[in-house]
């Protein structure tokens, strides 16, 4: 049989389909069941795998991985507990983390993390970048490795691709019913129960409250955050006791109009006129207000947390920034209209959530105003005014 040579690339059509049907169809659903079908052996052995309660020693645990491949930032930040979990009950151990862009801006000066492995956003367009992430985490050797997020695939394929010695797991009634996971009452919140999973499985005495979000900041960071803060606010600073950042932004259905912030706005400015808000701008640099207030940006996510850590408040949408501003220290007022914020909200301290469905912006800013009443001026060093 004679082969042709190779000839020069043919581009080839898709088979149009209705756009009604391509916004109706389930396609994360459909990707999900094709996946489970195609790996289901793989999950069952890792699922039958899974460390039990009580089952994970207290000593010898010296090299960790924990495997969050998701590239929202909020995720990425919500396993800070975890992290502070693992160097509480192994404060000698390293930590490895599978994640993405922002886990590594995160979390790659932390004492306790030796490296981060990064996958890229879309996994099959940089197909090689992916192999070679995981070539380099199958080469490492753990004690133990933690899935961080339940139902995640993609978690649950680095989970079985690790090598290590215990490997902890959220459990799949499916994969195992009969597993004693299924009869411990799980908290509600994203954040903790990655630390719940951690101390049910340790088989020493743990601690009953929960670490907080934390990105550990260094004083320098903070110290070089404050003179920042006191270049772009200026002389304004003078005429006001306080500083509150707003984030007017937020993905899909989370995300309040424009109108209504500046409705909010201009409540909030009239009942706090001791208050001077900065607007932090997203990642497209574009303000959903204008020039009214004055801006703020960067795309790099410390020193963003940095110049958060700088204000006496921070406010905005459920989204990953707000998760941020929680982890920076600074006390932090989300608005709910869409998501759940048993499992959302930032908590702690003087944090807050407000769910606003069926609120009208000026009664959201009345409460808002109320909440920033509550709080009391930051001193820093290096500038006017910010954290102690």
């Amino acid at each position: 049989m004679t082969i042709a040579p190779f000839a020069r690339h043919v581009t080839i059509a898709r088979p149009s389909l209705p756009r009604a049907f391509r916004r109706s169809f389930p396609w994360d659903a459909w990707r999900r069941d094709s996946v489970a079908r195609v790996l289901g052996h793989m999950f069952r052995k890792v699922g039958r795998g899974l460390c039990e309660p009580g089952g994970l020693p207290t000593v010898g645990i010296h090299r960790v991985l924990v495997c969050r491949p998701n590239h929202r930032l909020g995720n990425s930040v919500l396993i800070s507990p975890l992290i502070a979990e693992v160097e509480t009950l192994y404060p000698g151990a390293e930590i490895d983390i599978l994640g993405s862009h922002a886990t590594a801006c995160l979390y790659d000066n932390r004492f306790s993390v030796h490296e981060v492995f990064v996958l890229p956003q879309k996994i099959a367009r940089h197909l090689w970048v992916s192999i070679r992430a995981l070539r380099a985490l199958r080469r490492c050797h753990y004690d133990l490795a933690i899935d961080a997020c339940h139902g995640s695939q993609s978690g649950r394929i680095a989970l079985a691709l690790s090598h290590a010695r215990y490997k902890l797991g959220f459990p799949d009634p499916r994969m195992n019913p009969g597993s004693a996971w299924h009869a411990l009452a799980w908290p509600r919140h994203l954040a903790d129960r990655s630390v719940f999973l951690l101390r049910q499985a340790y088989a020493g005495p743990t601690r009953a409250d929960y670490p907080p979000l934390n990105l550990d900041l260094t004083p320098r960071e903070i110290q070089e955050a404050a003179k920042v803060m006191g270049r772009v606010c200026g002389a304004s600073r003078g005429s006001h006791s306080m500083t509150v950042a707003i984030f007017p932004n937020a993905t899909g259905a989370k995300c309040y109009s424009e109108s209504w912030w500046n409705q909010f706005v201009d409540t909030f400015q009239a009942l706090c006129p001791q208050v001077q808000l900065v607007d932090l701008l997203a990642a497209h640099g574009h303000s959903q207000l204008g020039s009214r207030l004055t801006p703020f940006y960067s795309q790099n996510l410390r020193r963003l947390a940095a110049m958060i850590a700088c204000m006496d408040g921070f406010i905005s949408a459920d989204c990953g920034v707000m998760h941020l501003a929680a982890a920076s220290g600074t006390p932090t007022l989300g608005l709910f209209s869409v998501t759940d914020p048993t499992k959302y909200a930032p908590c702690g301290g003087a944090n807050a959530a407000l769910d606003t469905r069926g609120m009208h912006a000026v009664v959201v800013a009345t409460a808002a105003a109320e909440w920033c009443a509550k709080l009391s001026p930051k001193q820093v060093a290096g500038g006017t005014s910010s954290r102690g």
